[in-house]
């Protein structure tokens, strides 16, 4: 005997209706899960990516909020200032990491944060790029004590990852590198102070944090501070503020290390300058040593004291250069065994030879491979690399050609685009010739027969006798180094 239920039409739509509203609401309530996950997860990618001292400041306090649909992430910043400097110096990084988290697009904005007011404090404001308060704005009486402490004595602020040992050594770097080893050995002796300079993205941070961590083994009473630019002038408009600065200097000159990076951010701000120097000069005295790193060499700072650039050039000046194919490919192979994941060789080759500006970049294309892989459960190969770096492999395919390389060259040297191709050989050609067959080995995927045929026909290996003179005289000649940083940053736009 069978049994069969029946319903009425009525209740038979009621509970279907029913059932569509419980499955809508548990898609929302995971689209909601999945949105409210989406920054933390970013935070964490970020402070992979950026110096520590740089994400405390600019990016942990961003508070973010997530429209309903999840299409646009807001970022709340404190003030109109922090607003600028993250849209310009950060906005591009977070889209990235956005775009590599979210399986659908995220629109990115930035706003600032509704301020909260207190009968009791009235901040100080600082003009855009000034480090030194409006006098209208100090405050009337002292604020709180822990605002006037000087930096908290027992924190070095060092990153304990960044190690020599985790440092990945090739020619671009071998110079930098084996100077560091020697500070971190003999600190206070020679190339006091020794200046890094280079693109972003290429380890120069790395190095510094593995100084202090070489010297912090050896040395565990060693007073160390590792600091931003940005901290130092932060630190020095505080003591303006609440008049502390006794406590500034005394603290800033007992270190028995000081590193400090992109001091390119000094520059305008007289009253940091003057600090820095007089803090310069105490720390020399008392045979402590300095570290300092810059996107280009002490010469090339702008709107930086002369007398403080000559103590900058006084040392040991080393530049990290963009990494080399080999180095490269050593990058990624190491990258990945440190997560847990094996690199064929042939897919880091491939990887490396499409990711040329630096390490950052490599180790973002990297991450965006082993997560496509992952989340479409492929294996690494080179077909699923070309499938997840689709969108940089056709950007880098439209924007840099020999034939731009060859105009921005001429136009840089102020010769014709012509003498690229002609036989010609006055030096006042023949150079500007073999630095653009150069770049057109760094920046393309051109063969070397391919590029000897753009110049004139040239048998390949000219081109070859080119790539190596320029590339040797490179790591030798401090001018044609920043000339070819130059042409190279203004290449990749």
């Amino acid at each position: 005997m069978s049994i069969q239920l029946t319903f009425p039409p009525l209740l038979f739509l009621l509970l279907l209706a029913a059932g569509r509203i419980l499955k809508s609401t548990a898609a929302a309530a995971s689209d909601t899960d999945a949105h409210q996950t989406l920054w933390p997860a970013c935070l964490q990618a970020l402070a992979r990516e950026l110096p520590a001292q740089q994400f405390r400041t600019w990016i942990e306090p961003l508070q973010a909020q997530s429209s309903a649909d999840g299409a646009t992430l807001t970022l709340l910043v404190a003030n109109r200032f922090k607003l600028d400097c993250i849209r310009t110096q950060y906005a591009g990084q977070i889209s990235k990491v956005l775009e590599g988290l979210s399986e659908t697009p995220v629109q990115l904005e930035l706003a600032i944060a509704p301020r909260q007011r207190h009968a009791h404090a009235r901040p100080a404001r600082r003009a855009p790029g000034s480090d030194t308060p409006s006098v209208a704005a100090l405050p009337a009486r002292a604020s709180r004590a822990a605002d006037r402490r000087a930096p908290d004595e027992h924190r070095h602020r060092l990153n304990t990852a960044l190690t020599f040992e985790t440092f990945v050594e090739g020619s671009a770097n071998r110079m930098a590198r084996a100077a560091a080893l020697h500070v971190a050995g003999a600190p206070g002796e020679l190339y006091n102070p020794l200046f890094i300079y280079g693109g972003v993205g290429l380890g120069k941070t790395h190095l510094m944090h593995a100084i202090g961590n070489r010297l912090l083994r050896d040395r565990t009473d060693a007073r160390i501070l590792y600091i931003h630019a940005e901290q130092f002038v932060s630190d020095v408009v505080k003591a303006y503020q609440h008049k502390t600065f006794d406590k500034f200097k005394a603290y800033y000159r007992s270190l028995d290390l000081l590193l400090i990076d992109d001091v390119q951010f000094f520059a305008n701000k007289e009253r940091t300058q003057e600090e820095f120097f007089n803090a310069f000069e105490a720390l020399l005295a008392r045979k402590s040593h300095m570290v300092m790193t810059s996107d280009t060499y002490p010469k090339g700072l702008t709107n930086i004291h002369e007398r403080l650039v000559s103590r900058f050039d006084a040392g040991l000046t080393v530049a990290i250069e963009p990494p080399e194919l080999e180095m490269r490919v050593a990058i990624l192979i190491s990258k990945a065994r440190a997560v847990g994941s094996v690199m064929p060789e042939e897919v880091a080759f491939f990887i490396a030879k499409n990711v040329r500006s630096n390490v950052r970049e490599l180790e973002g294309a990297l991450r965006k491979v082993l997560a496509f892989a992952r989340f479409n459960q492929r294996d690494i190969s080179i077909v699923t690399s070309r499938e997840a770096l689709r969108d940089l492999l056709s950007i880098q395919n439209r924007l840099i050609s020999v034939e731009s390389i060859q105009k921005t060259v001429a136009d840089y040297y102020k010769i014709k685009v012509s003498d690229m191709y002609s036989r010609r050989r006055p030096a006042s050609i023949a150079r500007p010739r073999q630095i653009a067959m150069y770049l057109a080995k760094e920046l393309t995927q051109k063969s070397l027969p391919e590029i000897g045929d753009l110049f004139g026909g040239r048998d390949h290996t000219t081109v070859l006798h080119a790539v190596r003179k320029i590339g040797s005289e490179r790591q030798q000649l401090t001018e044609l180094n920043q000339q070819l940083h130059v042409l190279e940053q203004t290449l990749k736009g």
